[in-house]
């Protein structure tokens, strides 16, 4: 039986943060007729999509499968009004070894910029650290 309910607060979300399609399937991996699916009704996402967007958008899950979201077109009348302005709380950056996305935090690309900043001998210091205690591959 298909959510409705989900569709539209998948479409509504997306469209809060300013985001298409395309960008939401990189980030799950799927195509992007795959997560056009999602919000038309036609496929619900599996359990760990569904997690995955509840945490990027910083909802629970049962508000993401059932809660009531503004639909979007009540969202751009909302938005219009408001004069809070949302953020999506990831950053996208682009691996140049392997053309992979990655998404950062506030925070991770806060830490970034400062190491930028730092001279040589700190860097080495800072990556030195980093690799001592960083968790082993698995």
């Amino acid at each position: 039986m298909p959510n409705i309910q989900l569709a539209n607060n998948l479409r509504y979300l997306r469209k809060q943060n300013k985001l298409t399609q395309k960008d939401l399937s990189e980030m799950l991996n799927i195509s992007r007729q795959a997560y056009s699916n999602y919000e038309t009704s036609k496929r619900t996402p599996d359990l760990d999509s569904l997690l995955y967007l509840a945490g990027f958008y910083n909802v629970n899950l049962d508000s993401l499968v059932l809660g009531s979201l503004p639909s979007p077109d009540q969202a751009d009348a909302a938005a219009s009004e408001s004069i809070a302005e949302q953020k999506i709380p990831y950053t996208l950056s682009v691996d140049k070894n392997t053309g992979n996305s990655i998404y950062l935090t506030e925070e991770e690309l806060e830490i970034i910029t400062k190491i930028r900043t730092l001279s040589r001998e700190n860097k080495q210091i800072i990556t030195g650290f980093i690799n001592d205690n960083a968790a082993p591959d698995v």
